[in-house]
């Protein structure tokens, strides 16, 4: 596994488009990693992320294969410095305690009108965030300790696909708290995989960092 790190120029109208399009942001980072034809890029999972109170925008990237950020030529047109890469030595411990930080897309799957096609909708309500973070936790192998939602948007996108343009409407909501491994084995494969749904566009990367002092 490999964590990266990818500051934008905001200054750039290329940057600021590419942050605004979950869905050209998607091709842009995939460029970086091998096609279909050379074994696939593997999971892949990202997150744009803010420094604090200022306009600085970084993207965070965590890939099964090593990147070569020199073949993703418009994602490079878009950066302030240098893309920053590491290696990940994911090991967990039953008990541990960490920080978390999360953006993800809370849904649920519904039956529509005629009991025959399923849709999946947005959980609104705070409470019903909260709840299926719970879940996807105990199924994860993990539990929450401490948790709060720091932003929420809709966040609206157009994909073009097979000669049409679909619209996409995706709840997003940013989680940070402390969690304590229950299961390190299922816990690994949580942050391998990623959480919830529209991994594709963002969504699902779990941060971590040691609880110090």
């Amino acid at each position: 596994m490999y964590l990266s790190k990818l500051t934008f120029n905001n200054h750039l109208v290329g940057a600021r488009r590419l942050i605004a399009s979950p869905y050209q942001l998607h091709k842009a980072i995939m460029r970086a990693f091998p096609d279909a034809d050379d074994g696939g890029p593997g999971r892949v999972l990202f997150r744009v992320d803010h420094s604090g109170n200022s306009d600085e925008a970084y993207l965070l990237v965590q890939s099964e294969k090593k990147p070569d950020w020199q073949r993703a030529e418009l994602l490079l047109n878009c950066l302030a410095l240098p893309p920053k890469s590491k290696p990940l030595d994911l090991k967990f411990n039953k008990g541990q305690v960490l920080y978390f930080r999360l953006q993800a897309n809370p849904t649920v799957k519904r039956k529509m009108a005629d009991n025959k096609v399923s849709k999946r909708l947005g959980l609104l309500r705070e409470e019903d965030q909260f709840l299926w973070l719970k879940r996807k936790a105990e199924r994860g192998g993990f539990s929450i300790l401490s948790c709060v939602t720091t932003a929420k948007e809709m966040l609206e996108e157009t994909k073009a696909g097979n000669g049409t343009k679909h619209k996409l409407s995706m709840l997003s909501v940013h989680f940070e708290g402390v969690l304590k491994v229950e299961d390190n084995k299922a816990f690994l494969e949580t942050v391998r995989s990623g959480i919830g749904s529209a991994k594709g566009l963002g969504f699902g990367l779990l941060s971590l960092a040691p609880i110090r002092g």
